[in-house]
């Protein structure tokens, strides 16, 4: 039996949530769309994620201090940031963190394909 792999998308901007959910699903991933933090994160769901697309920037609890909560959790989801900044201190701060790819916005489709390779061969 086949296991298609679990990607959350958290980005509180609807057209770059529709948008990824649509290449990722052409990709054969299932894909979780969450508009912020706070509902990923209480949404019983983190467990089946197998890796973790976040937007930094959102209202209320940006994509650095969810990642940091679940870190100090245990949670060891890879992660990709993506961020519209085109500040240095956030990709800094996901380095730090461990991020397994930092895309600023907009970036190629791609891209995100290659990330999501890179953080999924990480859990092997």
């Amino acid at each position: 039996m086949v296991t298609r792999q679990t990607i959350a998308i958290i980005d509180d901007d609807d057209n770059v949530r529709s948008s990824l959910d649509s290449l990722l699903r052409s990709y054969g991933y299932s894909v979780h769309l969450y508009e912020n933090a706070e509902t990923f994160l209480t949404s019983g769901m983190v467990v089946s994620m197998d890796c973790i697309v976040s937007d930094i920037q959102m209202p209320g609890m940006n994509g650095l201090q969810m990642y940091q909560r679940l870190l100090d959790q245990g949670y060891l989801t890879p992660v990709i940031f993506i961020t519209a900044s085109t500040e240095d201190s956030p990709r800094f701060a996901a380095r730090k963190l461990g991020a397994c790819c930092y895309l600023a916005k907009p970036f190629e489709g791609q891209h995100l394909i290659n990330c999501l390779a890179t953080a999924l061969n990480s859990l092997n």
